[in-house]
């Protein structure tokens, strides 16, 4: 182990005696923590920080190139973004997309048709058109030219100015070719694209036929074109990453506000009612599963009539047949249900258990109630991640739509007259798309990583800190509680002047692994997609073997860093040498510790669950209300919300809960190093923790060997 700890970090000098390296002199003189420490790792603090210059280069890009609305409404005949104000002409209140030649529609319907539905001549408004009970409505062009009217004027005559028109237009009109079409379906708006109905008006159709119009197709191919293409995978993808943007709300209060209050109301309860946190924890876990499982049914369409249809476009015709977002809510109901019947079997499984796990909270508690400032230590990350969050969430949003707009080059029959020339023009008329570049998805892909890194680095400086302040506790026998604050800053300081780059190290380890874990993955999916051959029972028992054993690899890294955090705090080494002792010491006590830390393990994942269910419920029946079910704040669907607030509420509730669980730990790790100093005997320990584990029997586990 290289020397006593207790030489290192306590006030008291160990049996050896003597001022060697990082050894004191004295029992009255110095700080908690005299230690000949230098800077560690500053390899890899060099790394993070570029790391950072890079992504806020990268997220600029996003900034400049990227237009959230992109991600919601469609775009119109002159690639205009619906609801964009700074388009030419002004769109801010016209956010429906709609197709206004129903033959192109129908044309782009076609099997092995060479035209497409985004070449199809499409203008924004504020609401679908309806037909005319008792003749024709038109919806025209943007005015323009010879059409002396403003927008305000064009919309509040419902976009028809046909009576304007002269002979050559309304000629070219009843060719549909505009600058005027035919109302002769209805439609309604579903995803702020108006979805035909492919059932014709027959007075609209009567007046059409006798005024000379073309024929005009009817067939179910109609509307079945616009429902593919609004229900494709990319559009979904789009409408996904724009609920977010809409439902940021619900993303502060739940995701933000809700866990930081019920975070701390835990801490002061096993502060205060330490005794009965283990049984309300784990019944309150199984009821907030059995809550949010009920919820996702319920949004399934599976329990009573409240289905996703409601939230999301109700009139749409096919949305109960295929549409997306309700087999998604339905997959992840079925995943919950799984997920409610193994936590109520691993339930029963611990129910032995809690009184082990009771006796490792009683310490913990026993920490915060000396080390007080270390319940509000953890609004400190919790503030520089909120902060970091806003930045990353409004940085993705442009960065998923920072394509380029640009024109197709189509090879069908577009023609339609050109208001600003005064003729039919049908060489510049087909449509817009947005075209996303290998690049965007790169910087798209570093975006999040950067995330993942960022987080795992702020929970790692504040387990480092925590960890400090416990074990300068430990070592000090209780001494501390005169000055309860002091710890807190101390650790704080020795982080950030020595250990940066050792926790940079630690948690790019992490995100690394993670995100192998998640190319593996991808290309596993990827694979089976593409081959229609059925996969083997060695095929299947081979990959469910590398996705365990991954998994498996992922928990020991963390369970290392974890340790090897503590180790930094208390030694000042570097990443690798505390790695390296934090290991020796847990395989060195693995059947001393094993049982006291795994269950104590558990019963904080499951308050870290608690949280995280509570705020995803919560943010269920908020976005269940008429908000979000209207309007310009409409969602598709309550799914990627109600997961980032999940994960949000989790990495929330994982920066308070570590005051607990880097409490455990760190008073673990450093009362067996005591005890093998010792002879058995810890001497460093406070009697109020040697109460507590004589109390449980726990404290001849401790100490006896294997």
């Amino acid at each position: 182990m290289g020397g006593p700890l207790g030489a290192i970090i306590g006030r008291h000098p160990t049996a050896a005696g003597g001022d060697g390296d990082g050894q004191i002199g004295g029992g009255g003189g110095g700080g908690i923590i005299r230690h000949n420490r230098k800077c560690r790792d500053l390899v890899f603090l060099v790394i993070f920080i570029a790391f950072w210059v890079a992504m806020i280069v990268n997220s600029s890009f996003g900034f400049n190139q990227g237009n959230p609305l992109r991600l919601t409404y469609g775009l119109d005949y002159k690639g205009n973004v619906c609801g964009n104000r700074h388009a030419k002409p002004d769109l801010r209140e016209l956010m429906v997309r709609y197709w206004l030649n129903p033959n192109q529609v129908y044309l782009s319907g076609i099997e092995n048709s060479q035209f497409n539905l985004a070449d199809a001549r499409s203008i924004c408004l504020m609401e679908c058109p309806v037909p005319s009970e008792d003749g024709l409505n038109w919806v025209c062009d943007y005015p323009e030219g010879d059409i002396r009217l403003s927008m305000d004027d064009w919309i509040n005559r419902d976009y028809d100015y046909y009576e304007f028109l002269t002979s050559e237009m309304r000629n070219s009109s009843l060719q549909l070719q505009g600058p005027c079409y035919p109302v002769i379906f209805p439609s309604v708006n579903v995803y702020w694209s108006c979805q035909f109905i492919a059932r014709a008006s027959n007075v609209s159709l009567r007046h059409w036929q006798q005024m000379g119009g073309v024929n005009i197709d009817e067939n179910i191919i109609i509307d079945k074109t616009i429902h593919r293409a609004i229900n494709s995978p990319s559009p979904v993808l789009k409408r996904y990453v724009a609920d977010i943007g809409k439902a940021w709300p619900v993303l502060i209060v739940c995701g933000g506000i809700l866990p930081v209050f019920l975070s701390v109301i835990w801490l002061l309860m096993i502060r205060h009612f330490v005794a009965g946190m283990t049984w309300i924890t784990v019944i309150l876990f199984n009821a907030l599963v059995i809550s949010v499982t009920m919820f996702y049914y319920t949004k399934a369409g599976w329990i009573g009539n409240d289905a996703l249809s409601v939230v999301i476009g109700e009139h749409d015709p096919y949305i109960h047949i295929s549409g997306r977002e309700i087999n998604h809510i339905r997959a992840v109901a079925v995943l919950m249900t799984i997920v409610m019947i193994i936590a109520f079997l691993s339930s029963l499984a611990i129910i032995r258990r809690i009184l082990i796990a009771t006796s490792v909270l009683k310490v913990a508690a026993k920490v915060i109630g000396e080390v007080q400032a270390l319940i509000i230590f953890p609004i400190l990350p919790y503030v520089i991640l909120a902060v970091f969050y806003m930045f990353w969430f409004s940085a993705a949003l442009h960065l998923f739509s920072s394509g380029q707009i640009l024109r197709n080059d189509c090879s069908g029959n577009c023609c339609s007259f050109d208001l600003k020339s005064n003729k039919i023009n049908c060489d510049n008329c087909c449509g817009y798309r947005i075209h996303y570049t290998r690049n965007i998805g790169i910087s798209i892909l570093f975006h999040l990583f950067g995330c993942y890194w960022a987080t795992q680095f702020i929970i790692a400086c504040s387990s480092t800190v925590i960890a400090g302040s416990v074990a300068s506790y430990y070592w000090a026998r209780g001494e501390i509680s005169e000055i309860p604050f002091l710890p807190v800053f101390s650790s704080m300081k020795r982080l950030l002047r020595y250990s940066l780059g050792s926790v940079a190290l630690g948690s790019l380890v992490v995100s690394i692994v993670e995100w192998v874990r998640f190319i593996l993955e991808a290309l596993r999916r990827r694979l089976r997609h593409s081959d229609p051959a059925p996969v083997t029972c060695i095929g299947k028992f081979m990959s469910s073997s590398s996705q365990c054993c991954l998994g498996c690899i992922d928990w020991i890294i963390k369970s290392v860093n974890r340790n090897a955090y503590i180790m930094i705090a208390i030694t000042g080494k570097g990443f690798s040498k505390a790695s390296a002792i934090a290991t020796g010491l847990i395989m060195n006590n693995i059947l001393r510790i094993g049982k006291v830390n795994v269950i104590g393990d558990v019963i904080l994942y499951l308050g870290k669950l608690c949280v995280s269910l509570f705020c995803a419920l919560f943010a269920f029946l908020m976005l269940d209300t008429h908000k979000y079910k209207s309007a310009h704040n409409k969602i598709s669907s309550p799914l990627f919300p109600v997961l980032v607030t999940w994960g949000l509420g989790y990495i929330v509730a994982t920066l308070f809960f570590a005051v607990v669980e880097m409490s455990i730990d760190t008073i673990i790790l450093s009362f067996c190093q005591d005890a093998e100093e010792h002879q058995g005997t810890a001497q460093y320990a406070p009697p109020l923790l040697m109460e507590t584990l004589d109390s449980q029997g726990e404290m001849q586990r401790l100490t006896q060997g294997s």
